[in-house]
């Protein structure tokens, strides 16, 4: 919900873990942060920052 959801989703990838949307809507993204290994949900946060939305709708 802060500018910081960008940095915390780049710095998921850079550790070579996987991000994945988990629901998408036009204010509000869901996001599930996964382990690199089984893909197992470590955690999941909700974002209204535009930046991760533009990131989310190339995705989804």
């Amino acid at each position: 919900m802060t500018s910081d959801d960008l940095d915390r989703v780049q710095r998921w990838e850079d550790a070579g873990a996987v991000w994945e949307v988990a629901s998408l809507r036009p204010e509000s993204a869901t996001i599930s942060l996964l382990r690199c290994d089984a893909g197992e949900e470590v955690d999941r946060f909700v974002t209204d920052d535009p930046r991760v939305l533009a990131m989310c709708r190339e995705r989804w």
